[in-house]
């Protein structure tokens, strides 16, 4: 029997970019077709890969909790960094503010880590609605380059990555951890 990892997942963005429907989409298989702003979520599912088996624990948080004193995201809550293993940063293709909020949103986890590597997916959601793009997919290509992190570009509403999604955090969080284990690796003399 195969051991089971825990892994916490933050799923962080700006309002009304599809947070919640990913993550259902991801858990129950199916679209939400109606909206209601999401106060917070938690969601879990085991998820295979290969022969390790995770039990994924994900948080969707709401866009508008994070707005205090008039500056967007200015304090993050512990919870939001406390005994989280990776984070999926979802943006719309439609909205360019969404996108600019998800750079200052990174560079807040950044601070709250102090790593310089974190495990993060960067994902341009709502592909779907490409005629509406307000963010072209080479721009959000770029920004997780620089961050060292994952691009994809998706669709809740056409099911377009969400399960890769997941799975490409897990690989993430195993990455940054390993790379980590390597650079402290301790040798007795």
């Amino acid at each position: 029997m195969p051991l089971v990892r825990y892994r916490k997942v933050v799923i962080l963005g700006y309002r009304s970019v599809g947070k919640t429907s990913l993550a259902h989409q991801f858990v129950e298989g199916k679209f939400l077709e109606r909206y209601d702003p999401t106060v917070e979520n938690t969601y879990s599912k085991i998820v295979t890969l290969g022969k390790d088996e995770f039990h994924l624990h994900l948080v969707d948080t709401a866009g508008q909790v994070l707005v205090w004193g008039g500056d967007e995201y200015s304090i993050l809550p512990y919870s939001f960094i406390i005994g989280v293993h990776g984070y999926v940063l979802v943006y719309s293709v439609t909205s360019l503010h969404s996108f600019q909020v998800i750079e200052s949103l990174y560079q807040k986890l950044h601070e709250g880590h102090g790593k310089t590597r974190l495990p993060v997916v960067l994902v341009g959601n709502k592909a779907d609605l490409s005629p509406n793009r307000e963010v072209q997919a080479v721009e959000g290509k770029k920004l997780a380059e620089s961050w060292g992190a994952t691009f994809m570009e998706s669709s809740a509403r056409e099911n377009q990555l969400t399960q890769g999604i997941f799975t490409k955090v897990i690989q993430e969080i195993a990455r940054v951890e390993n790379s980590y284990g390597q650079e402290r690796r301790c040798h007795l003399m």
